[in-house]
């Protein structure tokens, strides 16, 4: 069962100087980042409430996130839903025949993720994230 929005993923071209907006103009604080380099990017989650904006920075150009400021720019990239079993949601969503990205969960900075294709939600890219 899908609980919350988790996050909504924003690509950038350079997460400092993205900082100067989402932290320095919002206050909103960064309580993690890292470097994902299977994903090709460097990530980082602020805080607002009880959800979380992620900042994607490609470091890689053959990654999706690369490919997706290089057609469209910056701007918002991914929802992210909460769930307790990304398993259990993300073979419910193969099970209605929804398109997916990702065939099993894999390792992100949200925690363990999974994609759904966007064909598969009206051109919006869906994201599943157990914490």
């Amino acid at each position: 069962m899908l609980k919350k929005l988790h996050h909504v993923g924003i690509v950038v071209r350079h997460i400092e100087a993205a900082y100067a907006f989402y932290r320095d103009t919002l206050g909103l604080s960064v309580h993690k980042q890292d470097i994902l380099p299977d994903q090709g990017v460097k990530a980082a989650l602020l805080t607002i409430g009880a959800s979380e904006i992620e900042l994607l920075e490609p470091i890689a150009a053959h990654t999706g996130v690369a490919r997706f400021l290089e057609r469209r720019g910056e701007g918002l990239h991914h929802l992210c839903f909460e769930t307790d079993d990304v398993v259990r949601e993300l073979d419910a969503a193969q099970g209605k025949g929804l398109a997916v990205i990702d065939r099993q969960p894999r390792p992100g900075l949200a925690g363990m993720i999974c994609f759904l294709h966007p064909k598969a939600s009206h051109g919006v890219l869906i994201e599943y994230a157990q914490p």
